[in-house]
């Protein structure tokens, strides 16, 4: 084969150091630097607007206030990467509320409870709701001297938090953990995380508004217990804490014509307003057909759901229906009927506590209401404790209803002899004030 001429730019002289980069119209070294120096400048970019994005997601999915501001702090200091941050919450009055400090030594300052008093660089950030980065707090006109404990800081970068023109707070962040001062781009970044920051806080505060009107509507649906003298009563709502909290469980005592005291327990299938209503629909009625038929409590439940099938088509709930009949100075009859609710727990004199199974559990309201529910009688001494709940007491996603019942039943022997409040508050607090359904609880002593 005969030899070609080499072709342009691959003979041995192109491949000494540096000769191709000075040919026309190639690219020198200081080219190839601006190239690499916008790449990393592009990857650091979109890294940031990917740490960005996770932040704003790991806020917009919080609604209880307190995680949505804790969210807020933890989120932008790791945004920056600063040692210190700290979020200042304004009341209506523009005041500081509340102080929550992220990072180093956030825990010891969160101990001393302190909020700013609006002096110094934060009450300017206040006053003067822009941005603001200060690369040497010490120098700072508007500096002001650190509470005892708190770390000394070096540079600063405050953004406001504002919806609409209304400054809902401040975010604070302090030393970055290179060492370096905060830049232009870090203040872009923390301000566009302020901006999904304001309507988080708006959201759980209007969130917070919501939650507190549809408790007080349930409690309001919810009986005062009347005075039944040696027989000591008290009871609980706790609504649940997840979204929506109002639901469809309820208590109620009253004292039939005979004046033998007449206790109620249910729980309406669902989790919503819906249920709620139906709820009051059904402790009314109950109310009244309870005092008709004053016993037995199998024949107060079969007409309750024969009323319910009529007038509603049958509405699923599970309901517990008891009266006590004095039998003597110290022993009560226990006579009850349950609409496949949970048995009541019984605290006897001395700790022991054990459930009232009675046998067969008769079937919820709303599947037939011609299918017989049983009546079951236990003798009570005084001195024991009676307890009726709903399952949102012993309830939980991980747990079987054996486990949480045991626990529960734990729970109440080792608060043998305290106060009947007390032990009210004991069972509503073993499960860490965390319920998945609302929860309600009756307990009646019967005093010695």
């Amino acid at each position: 084969m005969g030899t070609s001429a080499e072709a342009p730019g691959t003979g041995p002289d192109d491949a000494r150091p540096g000769l191709g980069a000075h040919r026309a119209g190639g690219l020198d070294d200081d080219d190839l630097d601006r190239i690499r120096t916008g790449l990393r400048q592009a990857a650091d970019l979109h890294q940031r607007m990917h740490r960005l994005l996770d932040a704003v997601l790991s806020i917009s999915g919080e609604l209880e206030l307190s995680s949505v501001l804790h969210t807020i702090a933890d989120a932008a200091r790791a945004l920056v990467d600063a040692r210190h941050g700290a979020l200042g919450v304004l009341n209506e009055e523009g005041d500081f509320a509340e102080l929550i400090p992220s990072g180093e030594g956030a825990e010891g300052f969160a101990a001393l409870g302190l909020t700013p008093h609006g002096e110094g660089i934060l009450g300017e950030l206040v006053r003067n709701p822009r941005p603001l980065r200060v690369d040497s707090l010490a120098s700072h006109p508007h500096a002001a001297g650190l509470p005892a404990g708190h770390p000394v800081l070096e540079t600063l970068l405050g953004v406001p938090i504002l919806v609409r023109g209304v400054v809902y707070g401040n975010l604070y962040l302090a030393d970055k953990n290179d060492g370096s001062p905060f830049t232009e781009a870090d203040e872009s970044v923390v301000s566009a995380l302020a901006g999904a920051a304001g309507v988080a806080i708006e959201n759980a505060r209007l969130y917070r508004r919501l939650r507190e009107a549809t408790e007080e509507f349930q409690r309001r649906l919810l009986p005062d217990l009347p005075d039944l003298g040696a027989l000591h009563l008290e009871a609980r709502y706790q609504p649940s804490s997840e979204i929506p909290r109002v639901g469809g469980d309820w208590y109620d005592l009253i004292r039939l014509p005979d004046g033998a005291p007449c206790l109620m327990i249910g729980d309406v299938m669902g989790h919503d307003l819906h249920a709620a209503t139906v709820m009051s629909q059904i402790s009314n009625m109950l109310r009244v057909i309870a005092f008709d038929e004053q016993e037995p409590p199998s024949r107060i439940l079969h007409r309750l759901d024969e009323v319910l099938h009529r007038l509603h088509g049958g509405p699923m709930a599970t309901v517990l229906v008891a009266r006590l009949d004095e039998q003597g100075p110290d022993h009560w009859r226990l006579w009850w009927a349950s609409a496949g609710h949970l048995p009541p727990l019984l605290i006897e004199p001395d700790g022991r506590a054990r459930y009232l199974y009675g046998g067969e559990s008769g079937i919820p309201l709303g599947v037939d209401p011609d299918l017989p529910r049983p009546d079951h009688h236990e003798t009570v001494t005084s001195g024991s404790t009676l307890l009726l709940f709903t399952d949102g007491l012993i309830e939980h996603p991980r747990h079987s209803l054996d486990r949480g019942m045991g626990d529960l039943a734990r729970v109440a022997e080792a608060m043998t002899g305290r106060p009947l409040p007390d032990l009210c508050d004991a069972l509503l607090g073993h499960r860490g004030g965390v319920f998945h359904d609302d929860v309600a609880l009756l307990a009646l002593r019967l005093a010695p």
